[in-house]
């Protein structure tokens, strides 16, 4: 997922609230931004203490004692986030062949760095296809964490039933992500690939006739939009997506046993 470009809402074609107030959208971007930024300034500790040597210019005692202790914190929290915690983000849950092979959506020039998360959903793929065909802030939600998003201005509910009228969509329809503000659908191609500009594809692919894997694929694009997504967006967005691909996962599951049942 890159960074999302905000679309105007048009009033007389969607359900979506109002556009969000400037305050609102100050909310959003403090509830999603807020801890990378405290991390971002954390890690940046290390590499300016290393070249200034500034807790040496402190007087000795506690003040300078706490200085490296921060300082030092800052280097781990810098070697822990990028050597280990986002690589291992970047390719929760996928094979090397799904990160190696290309997939739809995937661009032509080189990005800064792709994502490629997958689970493995014990139902067919057109039963999974109908959870995520209907995603949005004014439809089924996204199944990931409510409280969060709605604590971030989002006004949504996670849906645990299919809609029918939720089912039609198309390239170029709208995908709310809050009330009045979003992005579009690039691709809608049914039951396998659903592509979102600016954001990315999810890919459904059959193993069995009622096993599949559901594969998220995003990318940061090079350039400043693609390091303001690695410093404010990338983490709130990878802890977001693996509880959405478990939630698709545990409404198709659900839905499909109970199918068996009768």
């Amino acid at each position: 997922m890159a960074t999302v470009t905000p679309t105007a809402a048009p009033p007389q074609e969607t359900s979506s609230p109002p556009a969000p107030s400037p305050a609102q959208l100050a909310r959003a971007l403090g509830v999603v931004g807020g801890g990378p930024v405290l991390l971002d300034a954390l890690e940046l500790l290390g590499p300016l203490s290393a070249v200034g040597r500034w807790p040496r210019c402190l007087p000795p005692g506690r003040g300078r004692r706490a200085a490296w202790i921060l300082t030092g914190k800052g280097v781990a929290a810098l070697v822990v986030d990028h050597g280990v915690v986002r690589p291992w983000l970047r390719r929760w849950g996928s094979t090397p062949g799904e990160r190696k092979r290309r997939l739809p959506g995937d661009p032509d020039r080189a990005p800064l760095f792709t994502s490629t998360r997958a689970v493995t959903v014990n139902a067919p793929a057109e039963e999974v296809w109908r959870w995520l065909v209907q995603i949005g802030q004014d439809r089924g939600g996204f199944y990931s964490y409510d409280w969060l998003e709605n604590l971030a201005g989002c006004q949504l509910h996670s849906a645990d039933a299919i809609h029918d009228e939720w089912q039609d969509r198309h390239a170029g329809d709208d995908l709310f992500m809050g009330p009045g503000f979003g992005t579009k659908l690039g691709k809608v191609d049914p039951p396998h690939a659903l592509i979102i500009e600016n954001w990315g594809a999810y890919v459904i692919e059959p193993v069995e006739e009622t096993v599949c894997r559901l594969i998220a694929r995003s990318h940061a694009d090079r350039g400043v939009g693609g390091l303001a997504y690695v410093l404010f967006i990338e983490l709130p967005h990878a802890i977001m997506e693996l509880k959405m691909l478990h939630g698709i996962k545990e409404r198709a599951e659900r839905a499909h046993d109970a199918r068996a049942r009768g």
